[in-house]
């Protein structure tokens, strides 16, 4: 049975955070709008901040105290590719970081439509060659992310291996999209019960990612993608969201071409309800199995 917590925040979240995530006719509010409800955010005890520029990305780290210097998790944030930054995704980065023991990479990638894709897919790539260029090997940093960024996640982690780069030690996503063709369907079973995420505000950021391209390329949607020679694999998702088929199918996907899947199906929870890990215990209790899995793949 959910907590008290759990059921609170499912109904703050369709009432206050939905109407403004899903505010299509303008992205500009929009994005305003999510900056404002991150300033509400806050960072665990002995965590820190450290903003870099890494090839010309605006990004910080975040981590604990006690993190290691030889770990690293790139971490992609969410926002349908259209919106959000380094602050919305910031408090949950620093739970993972001092969770996991590592510390915790959050780049500012560009996003549509000033910049449809491949420039998020561009950024994020540029991110992790740099830090193989700091010295770290591949099996030293996870590449994680929720919602867009758990897409864009999985098709980092492909185009490295495509390029021939040193692979990382595991990928980790949360309620990752990966389809933007909305071939799933969960789009249309959980319409109405996911009090996060709006299907028609999704296919209007979709279309501002994917511009001219074809939104089959496993670039923009990785569930089209050939899988194989992958590395650990970690998919959260919950029963109750539009994406659940995009995470259950890539999964099958994944594990069909010998990778090792690792899917968790979390009972009546939504969209990437991790982020709300100050108020729900069932957030917090992901967000640390999610850390564990990352660890346990530095080791």
């Amino acid at each position: 049975m959910l907590s008290l917590r759990s059921r609170l925040c499912r109904l703050t979240t369709k009432y206050i955070v939905a109407p403004k995530l899903n505010n299509i006719s303008s992205i500009d509010d929009a994005r305003k709008d999510m900056e404002k409800m991150a300033r509400f955010s806050k960072l665990p005890p002995h965590t820190q901040v450290e903003k870099v520029q890494l090839n010309g990305i605006p990004a910080e780290w975040v981590y604990a105290n006690t993190a290691r210097e030889d770990r690293a998790i790139l971490f992609l944030h969410g926002g349908g590719y259209n919106l959000c930054s380094p602050n919305t995704h910031r408090e949950i980065g620093a739970h993972i970081s001092k969770a996991s023991g590592a510390k915790l990479l959050l780049i500012d990638y560009r996003l549509a439509p000033e910049y449809p894709f491949p420039a998020a897919l561009e950024d994020a790539l540029s991110a992790y060659r740099w830090l193989i260029n700091q010295g770290l090997p591949g099996k030293s940093i996870a590449i994680a992310g929720d919602s867009a960024g758990g897409g864009l996640a999985l098709s980092t982690a492909i185009s490295i291996r495509d390029a021939g780069d040193p692979l990382p030690s595991s990928i980790a996503c949360i309620s990752p999209w990966t389809d933007l063709v909305f071939t799933g369907n969960s789009i249309k079973t959980n319409s109405e019960i996911d009090p996060l995420v709006d299907a028609p505000a999704g296919k209007v950021m979709a279309e501002n990612y994917i511009g001219d391209n074809d939104p089959h390329n496993p670039g923009i949607s990785p569930l089209y993608a050939d899988l194989k020679g992958l590395p650990p694999l970690l998919i959260h998702v919950g029963t109750d969201e539009l994406l659940l088929d995009d995470s259950k199918r890539v999964a099958k996907k994944a594990e069909d071409a010998g990778v090792n899947v690792t899917l968790k199906i979390y009972d009546k929870l939504w969209h990437v309800f991790h982020l709300n890990l100050k108020a729900m215990p069932e957030a917090r209790a992901a967000v640390a199995e999610f850390a564990a899995f990352i660890k346990k793949h530095f080791e």
